[in-house]
């Protein structure tokens, strides 16, 4: 299980399980690396975005089995940064705050121009040299974003197939010379960050992520959690962590694929049950609106507005990022971050 064992293990969660007769027990790891193991003993896996879905469900074919695919919620691939870092990006026209702050409150939230961030990147540009002293911080560190471990990580893929389509001009590879192609382009903006820590949320929320990862790629769950948790023992949000929205945007979707029929059983009930879908929403995802087919759901901001807690106001205007086919993703992971090759069989994403 990815970074979805959060909401697994969250005491209410576990409690309306056990209402309808289901006890889970849980093992951490991360998405890429659950399609390289053995799948015996387990009734379900749950990846957290459908390249890694892609991966299990087609090694389950070859091996003769079926996989059943649900998906309850969804987060979008977020940057969370300090508003020390934010203000500095927005003093040189890298971010921008997004609208509906309360008035007399700071942003909270903010879209960053990713093609001028990876510009920044590539241009060996440090924060000391943007500016950031002007916000009372020092940094000589490079302008740059930090990810989990690319070899095991769905939102660490997921992010990379997002920088490649902003810095290939909005396209994805069509073939493996592409794909290659691609991803040496790109090498460097994830090679420069140095070694990959196994969550970057965890660091983003202690007190030395500041200093750690000024930049961190995480899931947009993860930190309205985070201010949700903030809110409640504080009666206030943290306004020093906040936010920043890629203008290329991609939405994860966590699949729990069930591999027995008492998977089946949970995985149904976590898509269907009203319950446990608002306790998602009490934890940061989005749901699927059932009243508008393939909208977003208004449950999220009211949910946050009910709680004091300002709610993402999105501009329309950032596009959709659109990853590569599977075997082709798969072969930019490898090349990127040299990571053991993952089996796909004939369904491989290479096929027209």
């Amino acid at each position: 299980m990815a970074s979805k064992a959060d909401y697994f293990e969250d005491p209410q969660v576990q409690r309306l399980l056990i209402r309808n007769g289901l006890r889970v027990h849980i093992t951490r790891m991360g998405s890429r690396g659950i399609a390289t193991q053995s799948y015996d003993g387990y009734d379900v896996v749950i990846p957290s975005g459908q390249p890694a879905a892609d991966l299990i469900t087609h090694k389950r074919t070859d091996e003769g089995h079926q996989a059943a695919e649900y998906a309850p919620f969804f987060s979008p691939i977020v940057l969370g940064t300090y508003r020390e870092y934010a203000e500095t990006l927005q003093d040189a026209g890298i971010a921008t705050p997004l609208p509906g702050t309360p008035a007399g409150q700071k942003p909270l939230y903010y879209s960053l121009n990713m093609k001028k961030f990876l510009r920044t990147t590539a241009d060996g540009v440090r924060w000391d040299r943007l500016g950031l002293a002007r916000h009372g911080l020092h940094n000589g560190n490079q302008v740059l974003a930090q990810t989990s471990g690319i070899c095991d990580s769905n939102s660490a893929g997921t992010y990379m197939g997002l920088v490649s389509y902003v810095w290939n001009h909005d396209s994805i590879p069509q073939n493996p010379t592409e794909a290659t192609r691609f991803a040496d382009r790109i090498r460097l903006l994830f090679n420069d960050q140095g070694l990959s820590s196994a969550g970057k949320s965890r660091t983003y929320a202690s007190d030395e992520g500041k200093s750690e990862a000024p930049i961190a790629v995480i899931y947009e769950h993860q930190f309205l959690a985070y201010q949700i948790r903030a809110q409640a023992r504080t009666g206030h949000v943290d306004g020093e962590r906040v936010l920043l929205y890629p203008s290329a945007q991609i939405d994860t979707e966590p699949q729990l694929i069930a591999l027995t029929p008492d998977g089946d059983r949970l995985s149904r009930l976590v898509n269907d049950d009203p319950a446990l879908q608002k306790r998602a929403v009490e934890l940061g995802f989005r749901v699927k609106d059932a009243q508008v087919p393939g909208a977003t759901s208004s449950a999220q901001t009211r949910f946050l507005r009910e709680r004091h807690i300002p709610a993402p106001g999105l501009s329309g205007d950032d596009t959709k990022a659109v990853l590569p086919r599977l075997g082709l993703l798969e072969r930019m992971i490898e090349d990127i971050g040299a990571c053991a090759s993952v089996p796909q069989g004939a369904a491989d994403g290479e096929a027209p």
